[in-house]
């Protein structure tokens, strides 16, 4: 996987891809959730990199993409997951996101319906606003201060232990979390504006509809590509 870079008007975004991409096959596209990195699929793509386009980002403010103006929205980062895709002509994406990445796919697919090819969303939920109350959209747009008082050496105990069953999981998470060690105000303002450009995709109510091709060859397709990925996710 070799290194890139996209040029954005808030910053540089970082992501890897294939050393030889092939227009001709699926592109699968991993976005990790908020405040992790390109290192939470390093597993799924080094195994799916010899069959398939595979590219993954360190999402906009996050490890290698940093400094980044916190100016942006989520369809911002839909758009530019698709300008990544472009300048490397590829099309077909498949997104598979966790959490905040899960997200992102959704608003890519109410972006770009037509090139949208499959989702597969790893502990993510609905972006539809009839899924939340008003008072869940008023205290995401307020989550910096909570991070911000929160003492760092508790935050790391309970995001290391609270997202993995397996010691190889909690190592990993440790690892990225520790990326922002001793800048607790950029991991405060990278959680708290992720709450916030969520709750605001939430409080535009758009469709958010999720239109991939219904032909049954690339349904099966792409299901055998999410058995796949729980596979390597729940060895």
């Amino acid at each position: 996987m070799r290194e890139k870079t996209w040029e954005t008007p808030c910053g540089t975004i970082h992501y890897w891809i294939n050393d030889r991409t092939d227009n001709r096959k699926l592109t699968l596209v991993f976005l990790p959730g908020l405040t992790a990195d390109h290192r939470l699929f390093e597993k799924q793509t080094a195994y799916f990199e010899g069959n398939y386009n595979v590219t993954v980002w360190d999402a906009p403010g996050h490890a290698a993409s940093w400094p980044f103006e916190f100016s942006f929205s989520l369809m911002d980062k839909a758009k530019w997951v698709d300008g990544i895709l472009r300048s490397e002509s590829l099309d077909k994406p498949v997104i598979i996101g966790q959490s905040m990445g899960g997200y992102v796919g959704q608003a890519y697919a109410e972006l770009y319906p037509e090139k949208l090819r499959g989702f597969v969303a790893i502990d993510s939920a609905p972006l539809q606003r009839s899924y939340v109350t008003g008072v869940e959209l008023w205290l995401l747009k307020r989550m910096e201060p909570v991070y911000r008082h929160y003492p760092w050496r508790w935050m790391l105990r309970s995001g290391t232990q609270g997202v993995s069953t397996t010691e190889y999981g909690r190592k990993l998470m440790h690892d990225m979390m520790m990326t922002y060690d001793g800048d607790l105000e950029h991991y405060a303002k990278l959680s708290g504006h992720g709450f916030r450009i969520l709750a605001e995709a939430m409080e535009a109510d758009l469709p958010y509809r999720l239109q991939c091709p219904g032909k049954k060859s690339r349904v099966h397709h792409v299901e055998n590509i999410f058995s796949q990925i729980q596979r390597i996710f729940l060895p």
